[in-house]
């Protein structure tokens, strides 16, 4: 199983910063110590190209993050300060989700070590999301004759508004997105083609159910040739911002389920982590991993198990 990986190319961020960047560093190295996967199976995307870029940001946006001449609104909506490694790591974090997607089409399921940047709009991001990868990434797929119709399953548990926006009208693109009713973001879109609005402390059973009956829906409703899935380890009841109240458990069999629905009809998977804010950030990084063991397992058969850390 391929795993894309760019955590080499280090945003920096001031002392105290709440996202946990160094989490997709821990990931790796322990998916690679815990023999999940081999070395080889590691590998540097290289950076999305303005034309791969164009196909779901304005021209104007892509040039003036490049540049640095972002508004200071802009920076603030984005929640990161500029740099050129800002750049160059969200570049490198969409190709990671196209590359997963070629691998996903031939192999049946590769991985993104990182992405889900599913609050960037055409022309704005938010919410620590610069570039929206799985629209990059799917209409990538479409440019290049490898799939035509792609689903997009969005497991964080924020709503994922900016791919809901970018792909309004699009009726070759089909976006689920299941999440917290009260949390990020305050203000919704409603161009999802499936929203599922769950209340605070939603647990395990109540979760899987939705989530469960939202993927019938998908597949009664639309036949994709690639899902991209956003694998968020932000429902964990211990995530600080997601307020949710699923177990490490409960997201295990998540993956499963959604695992099992794309099998179930031969669709290749790519899957990209999306987010994970847990108090202890071995939690989130074990959580991570279960998606890619799980990947492994019902993809390829092969057994293995994760705890968390």
């Amino acid at each position: 199983m391929k795993l894309y990986y760019a955590d080499e190319f280090v945003l920096p961020l001031p002392a105290g910063h709440r996202f946990p960047m160094q989490k997709y560093r821990m990931l790796r190295e322990y998916l690679m110590a815990s023999g999940v996967a081999a070395v080889g199976d590691f590998i540097v995307p290289r950076a999305t190209t303005f034309t791969e870029l164009c196909r779901a940001h304005a021209p104007d946006y892509i040039m003036r993050v490049e540049r640095g001449e972002l508004t200071p609104q802009e920076t603030r909506l984005i929640g990161f300060p500029w740099s050129p490694e800002m750049v160059e790591r969200s570049k490198r974090s969409s190709g990671a989700t196209i590359a997963a997607c070629r691998a996903a089409i031939d192999d049946g399921v590769a991985a993104n070590l990182a992405g889900g940047t599913h609050h960037a709009f055409y022309d704005h991001g938010e919410g620590f999301c610069v570039f929206n990868d799985a629209v990059i990434a799917a209409r990538a797929m479409q440019a290049e004759g490898r799939a035509k119709r792609v689903a997009v399953i969005d497991c964080d548990v924020h709503q994922g508004n900016g791919t809901a926006a970018i792909t309004s009208g699009d009726a070759s693109i089909f976006t689920f997105s299941i999440h917290g009713a009260r949390n990020y973001p305050f203000r919704r879109e409603f161009a999802s083609d499936l929203d599922i609005d769950l209340a605070d402390g939603t647990a395990d059973d109540a979760y899987l159910a939705a989530l469960s009956g939202g993927l019938e829906d998908l597949f009664g409703r639309f036949t994709p040739d690639l899902v991209i899935y956003l694998a968020g380890a932000d429902p964990y009841a211990d995530d600080r911002l997601g307020r949710l109240n699923v177990s490490v458990e409960g997201l295990c069999r998540r993956d499963s389920i959604v695992f099992d629905a794309c099998t179930a009809r031969g669709l290749p998977l790519a899957v990209a982590m999306a987010g994970g804010y847990a108090r202890n950030i071995e939690d989130t990084v074990a959580i991570h991993a279960n998606t890619v063991v799980a990947a492994k397992r019902i993809y390829t058969r092969q057994s293995a198990t994760v705890s968390v850390l």
